[in-house]
């Protein structure tokens, strides 16, 4: 069932991409790159501890295809400035429509609204979205392993480069990381939830993190709910979070975060 679920979000986006090329070519989206933009330091914000001994991306997510609607009325620009007064080191925002429920404009809003680099979280299976991503203004974004072959990887990762941005390459498994590393990627997203199965165990974050190389740096994601869930996983030498689901489930997102640093 859950394979069935990835395997329709990624047709999904192919044809997504093809319906954009048709209103939008690649070429004149390629134009648009070309325009000056200030990008704000992702990969930067990350590769050190931050004040409280750890770095959070908080992230922007209304819902998910495993738990439904997680918040009806999120507000991304509400969300956004809590985030920001909450210590976040970075924003996460989902930009896929069907399964999510994001889109640009959520993008757009929550960068509008702060100062904290924000990151593109989808399901990017073309260059034709890296464009995108460089034209909305994402500060960096992400690339799962799983979902892309050894030279598209290498080659996003190049384009990420070319169109400075930071990318944020999603692991799972010592196969992924095996990929990951041929490709170059120095930014790891540990994810703790089996893209397959969609279950959860955050000591796989702890055990990934030993066969890391000591120019990577770590991003657990995906199952953090607790202040012990981060004591367990900062144990292992990781210092970055992704956070979504329960901070958009909290009462209060900003007092909710500063717990969680501590």
């Amino acid at each position: 069932m859950a394979e069935d679920i990835l395997n329709k979000i990624v047709e999904n986006k192919r044809r997504e991409i093809a319906l954009a090329k048709r209103n939008l070519p690649e070429r004149a989206l390629r134009e648009k790159c070309s325009k000056p933009r200030r990008k704000r330091p992702f990969l930067k914000n990350l590769e050190k501890p931050g004040p409280s001994g750890i770095n959070i991306i908080a992230e922007i997510k209304r819902a998910s295809p495993s738990k439904g609607v997680i918040c009806a009325n999120l507000d991304p620009a509400a969300l956004a400035k809590d985030y920001e007064l909450g210590g976040a080191a970075a924003l996460s925002v989902l930009t896929d429509q069907p399964h999510f429920k994001g889109s640009f404009e959520d993008l757009k809003i929550a960068r509008e609204t702060t100062t904290l680099p924000v990151l593109r979280k989808d399901f990017l299976i073309s260059a034709y979205q890296i464009f995108e991503s460089a034209v909305m203004q994402a500060d960096a974004l992400l690339l799962i392993v799983r979902i892309l072959e050894q030279e598209q990887l290498k080659d996003y990762l190049s384009l990420c480069d070319e169109l400075q941005m930071d990318a944020l390459v999603e692991i799972h498994s010592e196969y992924d990381l095996e990929k990951a590393t041929r490709a170059g990627a120095r930014l790891i997203g540990i994810n703790n939830r089996n893209l397959r199965s969609f279950e959860t165990d955050i000591d796989i974050a702890v055990r990934m993190k030993s066969l890391l190389g000591p120019d990577q740096v770590a991003v657990a994601a995906s199952g953090i709910q607790t202040r012990e869930d981060i004591e367990k996983i900062k144990g292992s030498g990781i210092w970055n979070f992704l956070i979504g689901e329960s901070l958009v489930k909290s009462q209060n997102p900003k007092d909710f975060l500063k717990f969680l640093q501590g």
